[in-house]
């Protein structure tokens, strides 16, 4: 990565969620063993054929007790301070009449990812995206039907919603912090609209830009920035809280973790190890802050 990023030459990879396996392409735009589509740039020349089947999905089962079992675990974990965020999701088996290609030339997103007869990936959030030697991020939080009576309203005024943004902005720019100079919340709760399967959406987003190193190209690939360990000035306090929140990832997911799944079965669990006794006092007493 440092080494194309040096000089100048395009490149596409991944990792899995355990770190321990991932792919690394040169000039993917000539290399379609992978298909992928970022915004307008893609190697997939295809396009949705006529003849196509109406795209059908049909969730197989879904394991309440088990999920139950989760969530009170991720609980236990927040009321002791291993984490303050945490995305809970799982494994769920699933029917569908289509094939990966046929998913990937199907769906509408600004990033599409299809690794043959292995996964296929898609999303509408820009986490990352640098330009020039900006960087910025577009963390989302919240949620709403767009077919609900004043459903704008209702979701930019849920006090839910409100709190869960807030914490996490703080988190994304804290990891801004640890590769750039500079940072701000440049938008705070925008609107966007998304369209699914099942109808449209209504979810709150927010901008957050930092400066890079001029040099940064050749950096890139440094394990600090793609899985910094914490906040340059968080300490031993940082670290033994990062592995707290590790370790509660590791219990929820030692039944379905799997060493050839790229499926990112957690997707966030970054820590604010400066706030831990404040959100703990807040957690115990049942309150939270509108500045958390």
């Amino acid at each position: 990565m440092n080494r194309c990023g040096a000089a100048r030459r395009p490149f596409l990879f991944g990792v899995d969620f355990e770190l321990h396996r991932g792919f690394f392409v040169e000039e993917p735009l000539c290399d379609r063993r992978l298909l992928f589509t970022v915004g307008d740039v893609t190697n997939d020349a295809g396009a949705v054929p006529d003849t196509h089947p109406t795209p059908q999905l049909r969730v197989l089962r879904s394991d309440t007790g088990e999920y139950a079992r989760k969530f009170r675990r991720v609980r236990e974990g927040l009321l002791r301070g291993d984490s303050f965020l945490l995305n809970l999701t799982e494994r769920t088996p699933i029917a569908t009449n289509l094939t990966l290609e046929q998913i990937f030339r199907y769906s509408r997103a600004k990033y599409k990812l299809l690794f043959p007869g292995r996964f296929v990936c898609f999303s509408p959030e820009s986490f990352v995206r640098i330009q020039g030697n900006e960087i910025a991020s577009y963390p989302m939080k919240g949620t709403i039907d767009a077919t609900l009576p004043d459903a704008e309203r209702t979701l930019m005024e849920s006090y839910k919603e409100l709190c869960e943004h807030y914490t996490i902005t703080d988190l994304i720019r804290n990891d801004l912090n640890m590769v750039a100079e500079e940072v701000c919340v440049r938008q705070f709760r925008y609107v966007e609209s998304i369209r699914t399967l099942r109808g449209e959406i209504l979810q709150t987003s927010s901008e957050i830009t930092g400066t890079l190193s001029p040099s940064w190209h050749a950096n890139i690939g440094r394990p600090e920035t793609l899985h910094a360990p914490h906040h340059p000035g968080g300490g031993r306090n940082c670290a033994r809280i990062l592995h707290g929140g590790i370790r509660l990832l590791r219990r929820l997911h030692t039944r379905q973790c799997r060493d050839d799944t790229f499926y990112r079965r957690v997707r966030r669990a970054t820590l604010l190890p400066q706030r831990r006794r404040y959100y703990h006092k807040q957690r115990r007493s049942g309150r939270v802050s509108r500045s958390a």
